[in-house]
């Protein structure tokens, strides 16, 4: 008699259908990627999928709020012991970056919500995500402006927007070349060229 395969939590299963979108997502466009297509992915049947979430947007926001808060989380973890705003500047990018690396995909979902023209529930939830993570750098700089850390007229607003289009950048360089790998070498030689560029001064 053939084994009956184990009931999850629901919590649980949501991981999961979460985690197969975005290895679906590392070869196929985010928009292609079908409830069906998740289900086959998972071995489980397009009904068993539809029990955990009631429509395909319910699922990518799952997706997005996972981004969201695994990313905060790892920054976190590489920030909690320093107290230096500078540091912490430095230790936010290079767990961004890692985080990129160890999740491909991540970018390339988000990206292709941003592109689309129509405004909907999940493409406002990535632009929420953007926005809060421009405050958390933004407040940063503000703070490293403060203690003398950096140039005395950096513009903190401009400088967060720039490092997010540095990281935005070196995704999209990595897309192109097709080699991940690249990408944790390559940050850090960008990262000093950014931190020179905001004045940095040592302590």
């Amino acid at each position: 008699m053939a084994l009956a395969k184990t009931r999850l939590r629901a919590g649980e299963r949501q991981l999961e259908i979460v985690r197969a979108v975005l290895a679906l997502a590392v070869g196929n466009s985010p928009d292609a990627i079908t409830t069906q297509a998740i289900a086959a992915h998972m071995g489980l049947t397009q009904g068993a999928v539809f029990r955990h979430f009631p429509t395909r947007e319910a699922i990518w926001l799952a997706v997005v709020d996972w981004l969201e808060e695994s990313l905060s989380e790892a920054i976190a973890a590489a920030s909690a012991e320093s107290c230096d705003p500078v540091e912490r500047l430095q230790r936010t990018f290079k767990a961004h970056i890692a985080f990129i690396a160890q999740y491909p995909s991540a970018p390339r979902l988000l990206f292709n919500e941003l592109q689309k023209p129509a405004d909907n529930p999940v493409k406002q939830r990535v632009c929420g995500l953007m926005e809060r993570y421009r405050t958390r750098l933004i407040a940063l700089l503000t703070h490293a402006k403060a203690l003398g850390r950096v140039a005395v007229d950096l513009d903190e607003a401009a400088a967060a927007t720039l490092l997010l289009g540095a990281i935005q950048g070196l995704v999209m360089q990595t897309l192109l070349a097709g080699d991940p790998a690249h990408l944790q070498p390559v940050a850090g030689r960008l990262l000093p060229l950014y931190l020179r560029g905001i004045g940095v001064r040592q302590p």
